[in-house]
């Protein structure tokens, strides 16, 4: 019988690994940013996103999944969104982002 403590590593472990696995398995890692720059979109390893509108450079904040060319923001303040990548572009709502260089 496996004791508390050592489930508790292995659990830890477990999670660490597919943490880790998610974190590298996402291409779309990175800043994406409209035409103007006015709207930024910081998508982290960690499945979380910021986004910057203007001179408000954290104006939301929430995590965000990847499936296939699919994207779901959940806002931290309960928004939802998605949007599509088509031909390395995002499309999301009423707007066209670009990988930023």
């Amino acid at each position: 019988m496996r004791s508390v403590a050592a489930s508790l590593v292995l659990a830890f472990f477990d999670s660490a690994t597919t943490e880790h696995h998610r974190m590298n398995t996402n291409p779309y890692v990175g800043m994406w940013v409209t035409a103007d720059r006015n709207i930024r979109h910081e998508l982290l390893a960690n499945g979380r996103y910021v986004e910057a509108r203007g001179k408000r450079e954290r104006a939301y904040l929430g995590r965000y999944v990847v499936t296939g060319n699919h994207i779901d923001y959940w806002d931290d303040t309960g928004f939802t969104a998605d949007g599509d990548f088509v031909d390395g572009v995002l499309h999301h709502a009423d707007m066209i982002l670009y990988r930023d260089k």
